[in-house]
């Protein structure tokens, strides 16, 4: 069993030892024949409706339920998301459109609720049709099968995944504590355009709208839009929060320490989905932590180290575990940032191997042991300024390869 297998077994066995949904919160998975075997078709559903934000890929290929959604979340209000894999029901023409829309009625008739408060997303392969009437038959099944733990959801959104994701925290809120989870899929098509995934976070809080689109946008831009797998957006991408206030306190309607504590509770959940994806890249038998510092502003700083992230020579080079520092400068150079190379700097993990723009052979020995482990962080200094991006990305191998030029059969 190599790295990655252990890994994911650490992973799954981890997850299912301790996942639930904040009160009043339920969810299912079952198979309903998209795939050959494995369950596709996830749900989750709060018993109150809920204040809801979602966030979406901004390529111009976007699918039907991506556009369906945006509309329904004018409202900031929902009850449940269904989600289907297996199939991404995008650039299917107006039948995706009609495939949506049945999608979500078919969860809101089994659930005794309005279809305008159901959320329907998919994704998989694109450019086919969805199996419609397979989905509508497993609706009632779906409902029947609601339940406290959010894994079996977690799993039946999975595609090339290895592994099912899924984080929660307890976040103290004044005279109380709210409980927020997420669950989130991903392993390839990963770069943040917010966003690259699906992901759907819960919370039994009271926050106002607005507000809860604000603070999801503030994790998003934290986590999601900062890890990048092989530079791929995809057509389908969603992030949704729902906050159902089944914990009794005070609503959050207005900044302040309160909002504060939501916002740095609901960015811990999302990182550690976030960090997982890029653990479950498409063959990754690493993830790279890349941290810039020092640039004129922190828009500059995520410019390098986005190019970074997504440099094949870079990820290549991390594969092999290879110390090969001048395919980071380069990238860094090329990015748009501005660099002086008599400033720049480069450390893997504590250990400075480019200083003043100049390799420090001497340190060469002591950092190939760190290049082999599972996790990486290498720091990129330019001194010019305040600015900084903290960003994760893996590396990139023969799997990948394999994986992708076979994907449809």
């Amino acid at each position: 069993m190599g790295w990655r297998d252990e890994h994911v077994v650490a992973q799954v066995s981890s997850l299912d030892r301790s996942l639930t949904l904040p009160p009043g919160f339920r969810a299912a998975g079952v198979h309903c024949g998209i795939k050959a075997k494995k369950v596709d078709l996830a749900l989750v559903f709060s018993r109150l409706p809920a204040s809801a934000a979602g966030m979406f890929t901004q390529i111009k290929t976007r699918a039907a339920p991506v556009i369906i959604n945006e509309q329904k979340l004018r409202s900031g209000r929902a009850q449940a998301v269904i989600i289907n894999s297996g199939n991404a029901n995008a650039c299917t023409g107006k039948r995706g459109f009609v495939d949506a829309r049945t999608m979500s009625a078919a969860a809101a008739s089994a659930l005794g609720i309005s279809e305008d408060l159901v959320l329907a997303t998919s994704t998989g392969v694109i450019g086919w049709p969805l199996p419609i009437d397979r989905i509508v038959a497993a609706a009632p099944t779906l409902v029947a099968r609601l339940g406290p733990g959010s894994m079996p959801a977690a799993r039946a959104m999975m595609t090339t995944d290895a592994f099912p994701k899924a984080a929660t925290l307890d976040v103290p809120l004044g005279k109380g504590q709210a409980m927020i989870a997420g669950i989130a899929k991903g392993a390839g098509m990963i770069h943040p355009d917010m966003a690259t995934m699906i992901a759907v976070l819960t919370t039994d809080a009271a926050i106002q709208p607005e507000m809860l689109k604000q603070a999801l946008k503030a994790a998003v831009d934290e986590t999601f839009n900062c890890i990048s797998v092989d530079g791929d957006t995809s057509t389908s991408d969603s992030v949704f929060l729902l906050a159902n206030g089944a914990s009794g306190l005070a609503p959050i309607d207005r900044p302040g320490k309160r909002y504060d504590a939501f916002v740095e509770g609901l960015t811990d959940v999302a990182r550690r989905l976030a960090r997982m994806i890029v653990q479950d890249g498409e063959g990754a038998e690493r993830m790279v932590e890349v941290v810039v510092r020092g640039a004129r502003s922190d828009a500059e700083a995520r410019l390098a180290g986005r190019t970074v992230m997504t440099s094949i020579l870079v990820k290549t080079a991390f594969h092999g575990a290879e110390l090969n520092w001048g395919r980071i400068a380069a990238a860094v150079g090329r990015s748009g940032a501005e660099v002086d190379p008599d400033r720049l700097a480069i450390a893997i993990g504590d250990i400075e191997v480019v200083r003043r723009g100049v390799g420090v052979p001497d340190a060469y020995a002591e950092v190939r042991p760190l290049l082999e482990q599972p996790e990486v962080r290498v720091t990129i200094g330019l001194g010019l300024g305040r600015g900084a991006f903290t960003g994760w990305t893996s590396d990139l191998g023969v799997n990948y390869v394999k994986l992708n030029s076979g994907y449809l059969t």
